[in-house]
This record gives structure tokens, C-alpha cells and sequence, in this order.
């Protein structure tokens, strides 16, 4: 018997246009038993060979909103806690899998959308274009991420020791360590050292915790108010392109430092990307918006 198609699609987040912010691939399921087969769904993520692939399977619940079963691969491995963690989380391929969704399979009435992950229930609604986003985004479809906030704690003297190897000596401000997956978060004194950092993989592979976030202050007058990279090369990712995930940690961070609820990010990676972020402190919840593109499309047969 003939396998049934599946339905994919590579999508770029946090883009306004192609081949820009990070692409994710999504394939929707409709088989149950493919949905857990880890091995499938490993090598598929390794034939796509993106940061990220993205796995739907419809929920069967009665909700009145939509709901998607919701898996991350990256080349490597799953992301999903692990102890002493307890959340995962991938943002750039949530917001790809719900502009799928909302481009390609829900009915255009349905604004709202759910996914049951192993770290809970995550949710993206479209919206409108967020404030500063400008003339540019009217009319365009943004959708908003609902996710948890994350804490940052400092970094004992025994991580500290490989941040000046790992920046080639730039100006670090100071170094943090997320409370989730342990990424290190090391504050550089400017935007532009962020974006002109040659990091040694070699050395981030040698750091405690996931990954290296690296942030700073964005440059006067450039519509931004800080800016990040991110590097994993753990998980097979030298560098992420755009991590919604990250943003979890660094807008709570910067929103303290600058006193601020509503923050624009800028990913300084080579392909660049935009984050819209707000704060909802008493929930303590970082609504993360941006636009997503769809570049690629077709049915997988294996």
C-alpha cells in the first residue's frame, strides 16, 4: 500500500519578507502513530536540516478553539525538558507552524490557536500590526505568541572562565544564566559589538547550559531597543538565526533596565530578525508578535 503524503511547509519567521529571520519547517500529521515515532521523526528533521522542524497532529479534545499537538526537532535532537529543567520552548517554529495553520489549513474566520507541548499549552492569535512597526505592517498578518517569562540568575566564577575566550575579548557588561535551559546570557556594552561578535564555537560548545545569548543596547535612533544573537552549536546550530525563545529571558531583562513594558528586538544574525515584545508582568507572560513567510511547500513521501 502506497504511503499517504504529508503535507509540509518551510517557513520564515520573524520576516517580513524571504529568506530573511529563521526558517522552520512544518508538516502536519495526520497519522497518530507517526507523531510518535521518534526515529521518523528525527530523520526527517535531519533531511530538512533547518534549526528547526515543527510537528502537528490535530488534538481530538471538543475545544471551541482549535488544537494542534505540537513537537520541536532540531538536526540533533528533541527539544523537550530535561532535569533539572523543566521548559523547553522554540518560538520561531510556533509562530511558523501558526502561520501555517492560519495560511493553509484553519478557516479564515478562526483568529486563535492552541498547541499541546511537553512544556504546556502555548497559544498564537493573529493581530494586529504592534506599535512600531509602522505604516510597513498595516495590513499584514502578525501574529502574537503567549509565552512564560523567564528568570536569570549570575553565573558562578567556573562559567565565567570561558566568556573572554568565547567574544575574542569584547566589552562584557555582565553574565547571567536563564533558570530554564541554563543559557548563558552575557550583556556586551553595545549593539554593534553584538553584531560584529566572531564568536568560537569551539568554546561555546565547552559552556555550561544550552546555548550563549548574546545582547546589548541598540544603537541611538535605530528604532530598536536592544540587540541579540544567539548561538547553540549543541544541538547542532552554530548559530540560531531568530529565537523567540531567548526574547523570554531578554525582555523581562531589558525591560527592567529600561523601564519599559513594550520593547523591539532586533536579532543581529546574518539573515536578521524582528521581535515585537510585551510584558505582562502580573501574569508573568512575554507576549512575543511578529511576521512569518511561507518560501517553500510540498508533501513529504518517506
Amino acid at each position: 500500500m502506497a504511503k499517504k503524503p504529508i503535507q509540509y511547509a518551510v517557513v520564515d519567521a520573524f520576516a517580513a519578507e524571504p529568506f530573511k529571520g529563521n526558517p522552520a519547517a512544518v508538516c502536519l500529521l495526520e497519522d497518530a502513530a507517526k507523531a510518535t515515532d521518534d526515529r521518523w521523526l528525527q530523520a526527517v528533521a535531519a533531511e530538512f536540516n533547518l534549526s528547526e522542524t515543527a510537528y502537528l497532529l490535530r488534538d481530538a479534545s471538543d475545544g471551541a478553539t482549535p488544537r494542534f499537538q505540537l513537537r520541536w526537532f532540531t538536526p540533533a535532537a528533541e527539544r523537550a525538558p530535561a532535569p533539572p529543567f523543566q521548559v523547553e520552548l522554540c518560538g520561531h517554529a510556533t509562530l511558523a507552524s501558526a502561520h501555517f495553520l492560519f495560511t493553509s489549513v484553519l478557516a479564515e474566520h478562526e483568529a486563535v490557536v492552541e498547541f499541546a507541548t511537553k512544556s504546556g499549552i502555548l497559544t498564537a492569535k493573529k493581530g494586529p500590526a504592534p506599535d512600531g512597526a509602522g505604516v510597513s505592517g498595516e495590513g499584514k498578518l502578525f501574529i502574537e505568541l503567549d509565552f512564560p517569562m523567564i528568570d536569570v540568575f549570575e553565573c558562578d566564577n567556573a562559567e565565567l572562565l570561558y566568556i573572554p575566550k568565547t567574544l575574542n575579548g569584547a566589552s562584557v557588561v555582565s553574565v547571567h544564566k536563564s533558570s530554564t535551559v541554563g543559557d548563558l546570557v552575557v550583556e556586551l556594552l553595545s549593539g554593534k559589538e553584538v553584531a560584529d561578535i566572531v564568536p568560537d564555537i569551539h568554546e561555546i560548545k565547552k559552556c555550561s547550559g544550552q546555548g550563549v545569548i548574546i545582547t546589548g543596547p541598540a544603537p541611538a535612533g535605530s528604532g530598536y531597543d536592544f540587540f541579540t544573537r544567539y548561538f547553540c552549536p549543541k544541538f547542532a546550530i552554530d548559530e540560531d538565526p531568530v529565537c523567540g525563545s531567548a526574547h523570554c529571558v531578554l525582555a523581562p531583562y531589558w525591560g527592567g533596565k529600561l523601564g519599559k513594558q513594550k520593547l523591539t528586538a532586533f536579532q543581529a544574525s546574518p539573515r536578521s530578525g524582528i521581535l515585537y515584545l510585551e510584558l505582562e508582568a502580573a501574569d508573568r507572560r512575554v507576549r512575543i508578535q511578529g511576521e512569518a513567510v511561507t518560501v517553500m511547500a510540498g508533501t513529504l513521501l518517506a
